[in-house]
């Protein structure tokens, strides 16, 4: 049985405007799975090799595999549904699952597209493992679990019991990197010798706007502090010029125990290699900063989102303005860059409060921001009440990348959303000092790369095809041309 992975091209991923190609780390895992169990897998990474879907076809047919498995976001629902097309039409009898966030919450439209036989709910590690015994055994796939599929006697819609989450990470063997183009993947548009890391899976913060929240649940599962820097260990030893770690979790810091026996344990083995990490503001100290920067933390990621208190509070984040303040100034003390990034276009947002989370961010001189425009992604709580509100303007699944609105405010319409956000970058990345600054401390390469980024927050929008934006590029004849 021969299995291939499809990470589609990410035309409209929400972090394209940031020029981030990252290695799909759910495809790591699955592909690591399946190879301790001896089973014939690689991986097409359509997004990092820039691939068009003629060369996708050509892939599929040099390798004949039996089982394609394509990840989706919402955002890129539709270059996923597309891409799925075109493994049917290159190899018909393919056996084609789709999984991923938007999969997990949207299964049942998902599965109205002809292409796409079976998706995968939440975590799919060993699901995807069970899903490739069972074909080929020829057992009945209602016996397992985390399946979505329609019945092929009677076309029902088949929802099969939930899998139950991973509770020991450690148990995973580390993702198959070795079977993705490593030196394709770039951060800012610039080619970078990183590689992505996950310590834990789920969040007890529940912030209303989490898609990961909402996959992976409220139970924290933590990894071991040895685990991690062995797979960093290897990362290092074994793929040629990686010097960078970008560690993927929800909240790296969350555990501030973990953080230091990590940090510890890299100074322990003497290991030398510069990484970034998200994190709370309520979190981390000067003290445990000094500790992280030691060990070669130069990057923190924080959730500013609001700098209004009863917006905060909505969000269901748990922090407040001054926590805050004081943890931008214990990371400008250490040495530390930042990045702030913003919620704006809450439907209670008016152009007074979001000009004051502007403002904020600008006292804070963080080394980078983000300006978001709200979007409710399915599984949340926020698109559970925006849906149920009516707040929802555009059905699209391809404008839901951070930089088109969705909703309307209170007081703003979609328009004024936009245009107050290109402001906000402009005003905040093309302040002459400011890039005086980060050309002496980052190089002016990423100068060029942050005109890159404006030029691309304040190009026209495009209207979409569809509710998926999928081009259904076999039916229009544009396919093989």
């Amino acid at each position: 049985m021969k299995v291939t992975f499809i990470n589609p091209p990410q035309t409209n991923s929400k972090y394209k405007f940031l020029g981030v190609v990252a290695p799909s780390l759910g495809i790591g895992y699955m592909s690591a799975v399946l190879e301790e169990n001896n089973i014939d897998v690689d991986v097409i990474d359509a997004s990092a090799l820039d691939l068009s879907y003629e060369q996708i076809a050509e892939e599929i047919i040099k390798r004949q595999p039996d089982i394609v498995s394509i990840s989706a976001l919402t955002p890129t629902i539709g270059v996923a549904l597309d891409s799925a097309d075109v493994v049917k039409y290159a190899k018909p009898d393919t056996i084609v699952v789709l999984g991923g966030y938007h999969p997990t919450f949207e299964f049942a439209s998902v599965l109205e597209e002809e292409s796409v036989d079976i998706v995968i709910r939440g975590e799919g590690e060993y699901t995807m493992l069970d899903l490739v015994h069972a074909i080929e055994e020829e057992r009945d796939l209602k016996q397992v679990q985390g399946l979505a599929f329609h019945d092929k006697d009677d076309g029902s819609l088949v929802v099969t019991e939930d899998r139950p989450i991973i509770e020991n990470l450690d148990e995973l063997p580390f993702p198959a990197l070795h079977l993705m183009p490593m030196d394709k993947y770039k951060i800012l548009n610039i080619s970078t010798n990183v590689a992505t890391v996950i310590t834990t899976r789920g969040c007890p913060m529940q912030c209303s706007f989490c898609s990961s929240a909402a996959l992976h649940g409220k139970h924290l599962r933590r990894r071991s502090p040895e685990n991690v820097v062995d797979e960093i260990e290897h990362i290092l030893n074994d793929l040629d010029g990686i010097d960078t770690i970008a560690f993927m979790d929800d909240t790296f810091t969350l555990n501030t125990k973990f953080v230091r026996d990590f940090c510890a344990e890299i100074k322990r083995r003497n290991l030398n290699f510069w990484w970034g990490c998200t994190s709370r503001v309520d979190t981390i100290d000067t003290e445990l900063l000094e500790i992280m920067k030691d060990a070669g933390c130069i990057t923190l990621f924080f959730g500013v989102e609001s700098a209004d208190q009863t917006a905060l509070d909505k969000m269901n984040k748990n922090i407040t303005v001054e926590k805050t303040i004081k943890a931008f100034e214990a990371a400008r003390e250490v040495g530390i860059r930042t990045i702030a990034s913003c919620v704006i276009g809450m439907p209670d947002d008016t152009m007074e409060n979001m000009q004051r989370t502007y403002d904020f961010v600008m006292k804070l001189d963080p080394s980078y921001a983000l300006f978001s425009l709200a979007t409710p992604y399915p599984g949340t709580r926020f698109y559970k009440e925006s849906f149920e509100k009516n707040l929802i303007k555009v059905k699209d699944w391809s404008k839901y990348t951070l930089i088109e609105p969705v909703l309307e405010t209170v007081e703003c319409s979609k328009e004024e959303l936009r245009s107050f956000q290109k402001k906000a970058f402009l005003k905040f990345y093309l302040r002459p000092g400011y890039l005086f600054r980060q050309a002496r401390m980052d190089g002016a390469v990423l100068v060029k790369t942050i005109f890159g980024v404006a030029k691309q927050i304040i190009k026209k929008q495009t209207n979409g095809n569809t509710d998926y934006n999928k081009k259904n590029v076999i039916q229009s004849g544009s396919f093989g041309k």
